[in-house]
């Protein structure tokens, strides 16, 4: 998948949008990631709605920031503190891409990405093909997972604090073995959005189609 602008790349979340990368081998889980996994599961798919604030570090240590809003299955929004031009939304079928600036928009097919992972509604990350990893780190279970072997499309991360697991952090290392990692704060569930958020406007456009 060819990059859009670099500024958008490097804007960082649109990392997710970028080119395959190798085909990992699952590895047999034990008992316990078994067990790991199906919490991680039961607690995505207890959110419903899910807001907070985000930082940003992209492959070349570039720092952005600004808010993000999900409501599941399939919408979110994120919204770049200036001076980024971008705007990232999935209206639940097509994820956006906006420069702001050029006053662009680059469509994408939503199951192109692996974003489902953080989206789905209702996730059984123990029986995933796309879950090749659990380990437990200090204070933090990490959850590696690779895009559909048809959709190749950036491998990522899951970070979540322990033992009250929540959602942290999410990295993702693109075709040429960039690492944008976001993290993410301030979340607040179950909260109330307006559905315009999760809107896409209409601009001079460009539709990737399945490759």
């Amino acid at each position: 998948m060819r990059r859009i602008l670099s500024a958008v790349f490097v804007s960082g979340l649109a990392v997710l949008l970028c080119g395959a990368m190798p085909m990992q081998i699952r590895p047999p889980l034990s008992d316990a990631d078994k067990a790991d996994l199906d919490r991680v599961s039961a607690y995505l798919n207890a959110i419903h709605t899910l807001e907070g604030g985000f930082v940003q570090i992209g492959p070349e240590g570039q720092i952005d920031q600004g808010m993000f809003y999900i409501q599941k299955p399939g919408r979110m929004r994120f919204e770049y503190a200036a001076p980024s031009p971008t705007l990232i939304v999935s209206d639940g079928s097509t994820v956006a891409v906006e420069n702001t600036k050029l006053n662009t928009t680059d469509h994408y097919p939503l199951w192109t990405t692996p974003l489902d992972l953080i989206l789905g509604d209702d996730l059984d990350l123990k029986h995933n093909s796309e879950v090749v990893g659990v380990e437990h780190q200090e204070g933090q279970l990490v959850i590696d997972a690779r895009s559909h072997s048809r959709r190749a499309n950036g491998n990522i991360t899951l970070v979540f604090a322990e033992p009250d697991l929540e959602l942290k952090q999410w990295s993702v290392v693109d075709a040429q073995g960039l690492l944008t990692t976001v993290s993410v704060r301030d979340l607040k569930r179950d909260v109330n959005l307006d559905p315009s958020l999760f809107a896409i406007a209409q601009k001079n456009t460009f539709t990737k189609k399945e490759e």
